[in-house]
């Protein structure tokens, strides 16, 4: 018997989010329904991050929850699924026994087999890849199967906008990193491929596209007579009628080319926003995370896009507290970051992991006091900077997609919803008036802009000029064209 409905908590990066999306879909076409929540569903799958310990600590901490959902329906079906069951595999079964299976990133073809087996009292099940340091390469490579199912066009949640693989794993091997263990070998989509998918989303309403791979400018297609990179698979999407945007992420610095720049200033609808992770200003950091490029190279890679794309929009990551970084490898960032006037930088401290080449080999030596103290402090310089940068635009009128309500709105709603529900709606600050909302979108360069109007929007290109601005968001109000 196949249970009836599902619900997915899904946790981490782009491509977890698009893994969970594309989820949905099987699951629908194997005939599940979606849940909304946890009590309703006979299927509870949590798609996991190992890329920092807090993630794994969130995902345990549910699985703790859950136990008690359990054993009140002992029918209902618990999966792990993605980075963290790749990583610990048995260990999640001897955590948490209430689950049901164990399912990793290279194996969610398999899943609506997987669940109908448990349902079938076939469990528990547990479904990963070869490990990486396996000796058949081939074998390896196999076992990560991409994730790359045909879905509907139309996607429930945002159907005017759409994340699209384009290739799966990585082998950069950062010493930091546990992504390649995790999620395989690097594996890029034949270009055909991903543009029939795109083209049957624009034919659908989509508007904008945002392309993911784990370093997406490696991303090279070697199954035709000549081979695709890149800037050629950009030029083929451009052409795609009823396509607005394109967006990529997240590059590497050391496959920023010139054909790439040049294909991002040249072609119409690909946006010129870059974000290409930095990691650290000092070059001694830098050898030890195994990055592959210096400090110097990253700021020559800075000046050819800014030289050829003027107009670029540039975000980084960077890691504080790495092992061994001293008060001048730290000093060494600060001027980079500093220097460079990113438009945001995500900064994280380090969070040593499991079997990568950074927890054998070095000490985390820094003290937490002091990695919070510079996270602290390198946020801080970013956001001045990202506050200057966003002054000019005051006054201006800019064209933004309109995602839907933003984050304030949705909480209202759910607070509007909660207290109807119990009988005593509140007017004042939580009413909607005239079914106006507060909407959110975003420029071509992903610039964040809010702004009050009604919900009909959504989905829309539209103008709005800019009334106000801090570090993080424009605030706007629409414009009448009229």
């Amino acid at each position: 018997m196949v249970p009836d409905t599902f619900f997915i908590q899904t946790v981490g990066c782009q491509m977890n989010v698009l893994d969970s999306e594309l989820i949905a879909a099987e699951l629908r076409r194997a005939g599940y329904v979606p849940a909304d929540g946890v009590r309703r569903a006979d299927v509870v799958l949590l798609n996991t991050c190992s890329v920092r310990a807090h993630a794994e600590d969130k995902i345990y901490s549910a699985l703790g929850r859950l136990k008690h959902a359990k054993q009140y329906n002992p029918r209902k079906i618990i999966g792990v699924l993605g980075c963290m069951a790749q990583k610990d595999q048995q260990l999640i079964f001897r955590r948490a026994p209430h689950v049901d299976l164990v399912v990793g990133p290279g194996r969610l073809h398999r899943l609506p087999e997987l669940l109908q087996r448990v349902a079938d009292g076939g469990g528990p099940c547990l479904d990963v890849s070869l490990d990486r340091a396996a000796e058949d390469r081939r074998s390896v490579r196999q076992s990560f199967v991409p994730f790359t199912p045909l879905r509907p066009a139309k996607t429930p949640s945002a159907p005017h906008q759409t994340m699209v693989r384009i290739m799966s794993g990585c082998d950069k091997f950062c010493s930091y990193c546990i992504v390649p263990r995790v999620r395989g070998p690097e594996q890029s989509r034949p270009a055909a491929e991903i543009v029939d998918e795109v083209r049957r989303l624009a034919d659908a309403g989509c508007l904008e596209v945002i392309l993911l791979g784990q370093t997406v400018n490696s991303y090279k297609d070697r199954t035709g007579p000549r081979t695709i990179a890149l800037a050629d698979l950009l030029a083929m999407l451009d052409r795609i009628e009823g396509l607005r945007r394109i967006k990529f992420v997240t590059n590497h610095p050391r496959h920023i080319t010139k054909s790439l720049l040049e294909a991002v200033r040249d072609l119409p609808k690909v946006s010129p926003y870059l974000h290409v992770p930095a990691q650290s200003g000092s070059d001694a950091v830098l050898r030890r995370m195994k990055r592959g490029y210096g400090a110097a190279t990253y700021r020559e890679m800075l000046d050819r896009i800014r030289e050829t794309v003027p107009n670029a929009a540039v975000t980084s990551d960077f890691i504080v507290g790495f092992c061994g970084e001293t008060e001048e490898d730290f000093r060494q960032t600060v001027e980079l970051v500093r220097n460079a006037r990113f438009k945001n930088s995500f900064i994280f401290k380090y969070s040593p992991r499991p079997e990568t080449k950074a927890a054998k080999l070095y000490a985390d030596d820094v003290p937490e006091a002091v990695k919070r103290r510079r996270n602290n402090e390198l946020l801080a310089i970013q956001n001045v900077i990202s506050l200057e940068d966003n002054q000019p635009y005051f006054g201006r009128v800019v064209e933004i997609l309109v995602e839907g309500p933003s984050k304030v709105a949705r909480k209202r709603a759910a607070v509007i919803t909660k207290r109807a529900t119990a009988g005593s709606p509140q007017p004042g600050p939580f009413s909607e008036e005239e079914g106006t909302v507060q909407l959110v979108g975003r420029t071509v360069c992903d610039r964040i802009v809010v702004f009050d109007g009604p919900r009909e929007l959504t989905g829309r290109i539209m103008p709005v000029r800019i009334d106000k601005a801090d570090a993080f968001t424009l605030f706007g109000s629409t414009v009448d064209l009229g």
